[in-house]
């Protein structure tokens, strides 16, 4: 069986950070080419401004649709999309518009809504109640996700790292979220 993963980070969120690291690292364990994308040149002052939000989106898609140009996905029996923050947007993006969009699932960390805007098959996603990037307390995530059928989980206090302020917890949660990344990579039900 041939099996792809594909990372797609944040803008900050790069693929070295803990989620995208553990779950590359899963991936790998799990016998998943892992393809791990990069962008640049992003405009600075980013949050709460919906036009460099568009045009940094905008960025990350050009250079993604470049990057993913030379695979084949129709070769792979199994795809995964990981996606943080921005990235999550792109792989949603990307997955709808694939030919091999049946075969691709996605793993959502700390997406954003309009991620949501596209259409896209079997999902699991991870979302803070603390996240400034979706508005804390009133984020649409959960809702969304409910509305779609989209396993959600939320962490506690957590803002868009998926981070606190007590580390121990952190690590706790931490692996709690590698361990339903894995069930999900291993498609176990």
């Amino acid at each position: 069986m041939k099996k792809l993963a594909v990372i797609f980070p944040g803008i900050g969120y790069t693929a070295d950070k803990p989620l995208l690291y553990y779950s590359r690292r899963i991936a790998s364990a799990e016998n998943y080419e892992v393809m791990t994308l990069t962008y640049s040149g992003f405009p600075k002052k980013v949050k709460g401004d919906r036009k460099r939000m568009e045009e940094s989106f905008f960025i990350a898609l050009k250079q993604s649709v470049k990057s993913l140009a030379e695979v084949d996905l129709c070769s792979y029996d199994d795809i995964l999309f990981i996606g943080k923050s921005i990235g999550t947007i792109v792989a949603a993006k990307i997955a709808s518009e694939s030919p091999a969009k049946d075969k691709i699932r996605l793993i959502l960390y700390t997406p954003l809504p309009d991620t949501f805007s596209f259409s896209f098959g079997e999902a699991i996603v991870f979302s803070g109640t603390d996240d400034p990037w979706v508005g804390k307390e009133k984020s649409p995530i959960y809702g969304i996700c409910e509305d779609k059928g989209i396993p959600c989980t939320l962490i506690s206090y957590a803002n868009h790292s998926l981070e606190s302020h007590d580390s121990f917890q952190d690590l706790k949660e931490l692996y709690r979220i590698m361990k339903e990344t894995e069930r999900f990579i291993r498609n176990d039900k």
